[in-house]
């Protein structure tokens, strides 16, 4: 997450044109062939001009009472204005020369209601909002506005009730997916449409011409870059993404069904880490997928680190490749390259502070961001060697690293950091967890050798939502912990901090908590970010990313493995919640539905795609009794972490449903 207090976002120049392509950008088929590069694009063969309106009045139209001022930007220098009153409209019409599907956002502050912003093709309206009275600048979005080649879109702002000023517009690919929740508790349908929609704003246009380096200093940037396949993931005054923040948002990325921007942020951090950069990945990378976003980098010895992104990136390309199943993940050698030198080289070169016995781990030098610290809590102040954050990415990074050589075939490599991953989840829980339990636990270490406890935000809850602390009575009194010190004065400020408690709670299998922290983010939707440059909280990408991967992941229990054709479900529904629903939920190539009826009957249908697929289906605790479609079969039970499932394997082919419950 970027730590950014201040200014705003200088208009995009030349952004967002419209892609006749089809939706996703890069097919699937190329990826598949492990040399395809997702990170670069052709040029767009269609621009909205000005989007900022940094240009005047050249690339729009105008009636009387609107223009262009200075006084009230949300970025760079220029907005447009509209005066109260009905009858007046600023816009601006584009010809499409492809097919394609598109959402449209632009920020925009109001003086009075019945304002509204609106996208017509060829002459009828096709999305549109009504303006609330809102004075602060608010993200605005119309979804999913289908064009084909010939059609003219308007896209216009209209005046109201009060004045309206708007800025910085969008133009996004819509995703290929558009997956829909329904439920017994309408607010978690309310909250996964929302959060579909603000996530699907912030992909770019691969191909679309945009500023570089902009920052809160650098409002205009350093000029102007192509922009590859990308998504925001950061504060949205800064043109670049982030690698903690896309690390979180892979996952609601995969949901979209944005294969091609996830491997390609992902190949851009792996990329940039490099031997001369002691093998981190840059913190931020402008949207060209190439160069850093030089507000967090001012040399190669001098640039912001933090431990556990290295590692939760190497997670996470594992992760996407289960929802993808784009080999490119196995063969592209930039991609592996990274993996290796993350869990090999970059381990050896950062430890040394502390000895560790027969296992070593990554370390930070205690000197703040700029010299490579060990946690993502940035505001502790604390001179971390090893932080309960970092130690449990690694751990991660291992099992991740283990899985992906298995894939490729490459079996003893696999076994080596199988072992890895148990020497180090072994020598965590004597050495660092063997003693204390709650606010006593270790989560971390100083340079100087003294153990850290209490409260640590990042540097806490990482550790259970990592899966290196074992099960049992201590871990759940750590939880508790968590759940007790966020909920009080210890609660972290900014909201994208916040957004990681659901998937600590969901993965420990507490759902009822799990669930009160999604509402409590997505209630806070509309609270002034403790950024002013930011705007409201739900302006923040990573809110909504994270609550579609946890819908997903979480309340919904899946576990994708598109290579293997095998799909793992889990009912974590919470108290009170009857019955989930997902539709067009994609895997790979094919696409599902899934329904959870309480914690004992879950319906899957095979939608779209001619792969058969093997479903595990899991039910917690011991059943006497399980059925596939009303005949029983076998119960056959697993332990996981700690917990024990009933589970059955059916297979399910193109166009069948197939129900699973215990008795």
């Amino acid at each position: 997450m970027t730590r950014s207090r201040t200014t705003l976002l200088t208009a995009l120049a030349l952004l967002a044109p419209l892609l006749p392509l089809p939706l996703g950008g890069t097919p699937a088929a190329a990826l598949d062939a492990g040399v395809e590069r997702p990170d670069r694009a052709a040029p767009a063969p269609l621009t909205v001009l000005d989007p900022g309106f940094e240009q005047g009045a050249t690339a729009w139209r105008f009636t009387a009472g609107t223009g262009v001022a200075t006084n009230y930007p949300h970025g760079g220098r220029r907005l447009v204005y509209l005066d109260a009153g009905a009858g007046k409209k600023v816009s601006q019409t584009l010809t499409a020369t492809g097919r394609g599907t598109y959402d449209i956002s632009a920020w925009i502050a109001t003086g009075g209601a019945r304002g509204r912003f609106t996208a017509r093709v060829n002459g009828t309206e096709r999305a549109a909002q009504d303006l609330p009275a809102v004075s602060a600048y608010r993200r605005r979005t119309l979804s999913r506005v289908t064009l084909t080649a010939g059609d003219r879109l308007e896209i216009a702002f209209e005046s109201g009730e009060g004045w309206v000023n708007a800025d910085d517009l969008m133009l996004s690919p819509a995703s290929p997916a558009d997956p829909r929740v329904s439920s017994s508790d309408p607010k978690v349908a309310e909250m996964f449409d929302w959060a579909k929609r603000k996530a699907n704003s912030w992909v770019h246009l691969a191909g679309t011409a945009g500023p570089l380096d902009v920052d809160e200093n650098n409002t205009s940037g350093s000029g102007t870059g192509t922009y590859g396949p990308s998504y925001w993931a950061g504060y949205a005054n800064r043109s670049g993404y982030y690698s903690r923040d896309a690390a979180h948002q892979l996952a609601g990325a995969g949901v979209l069904g944005l294969h091609t921007e996830n491997r390609a942020v992902l190949r851009a951090f792996a990329a940039s880490a490099t031997a001369e950069h002691m093998f981190y990945p840059v913190w931020a990378l402008n949207f060209d997928n190439r160069s850093p976003l030089s507000i967090d980098y001012r040399s190669p010895s001098l640039f912001v680190r933090e431990v556990p992104a290295t590692f939760e990136l190497v997670q996470k390309a594992e992760e996407a490749y289960r929802w993808s199943g784009d080999r490119g993940y196995l063969t592209d050698p930039v991609l592996w390259d990274f993996y290796r030198h993350a869990t090999e080289e970059f381990v050896d070169l950062h430890d040394g502070l502390k000895d560790n016995g027969t296992v070593k781990v990554a370390e930070g030098t205690g000197r703040g961001i700029f010299q490579g610290t060990a946690s993502y809590n940035e505001q502790s102040g604390e001179p971390l060697a090893e932080a309960g954050d970092g130690i449990g990415a690694q751990y991660r990074a291992y099992t991740a690293m283990a899985s992906l050589a298995r894939a490729k075939g490459e079996t003893a490599l696999a076994a080596t950091y199988d072992m890895r991953a148990r020497d180090l989840k072994e020598y965590f829980n004597t050495v660092w967890s063997g003693s204390g339990s709650g606010p006593d636990t270790i989560r971390g270490w100083t340079t100087d050798g003294r153990p850290l406890t209490g409260w640590g935000k990042e540097n806490s809850w990482f550790m259970p939502l990592k899966q290196i602390m074992e099960p049992g009575p201590r871990r759940e009194a750590y939880l508790d912990y968590i759940d007790q010190q966020a909920s009080g004065e210890g609660r972290p400020d900014n909201i994208e901090a916040l957004t990681y408690l659901p998937d600590t709670f969901f993965t420990n299998n507490r759902a009822d908590t799990a669930w009160r922290w999604m509402q409590h983010v997505y209630d806070r939707r509309e609270d002034q970010h403790v950024n002013s440059a930011q705007g409201a909280n739900g302006d923040y990408p990573e809110v909504s990313f994270s609550l579609l991967g946890q819908t997903v992941e979480g309340l919904l229990g899946v576990t994708p493995d598109a290579p293997a054709r095998r799909l793992t479900t889990l009912s974590r529904l919470p108290s009170g919640m009857d019955w989930v629903k997902i539709d067009d939920l994609r895997v790979g190539r094919s696409g599902f539905s899934l329904r959870h009826d309480g914690a004992r009957r879950s319906v899957l249908t095979n939608t779209s795609g001619t792969d058969r697929w093997t479903w595990e289906a899991r039910f917690p605790g011991t059943w006497s009794s399980i059925t596939v479609n009303g005949v029983r079969v076998p119960a056959r039970t697993k332990v996981v972490d700690g917990e024990t499932y009933t589970y059955a394997t059916p297979s399910v082919a193109p166009g069948r449903t197939v129900t699973v419950q215990v008795n």
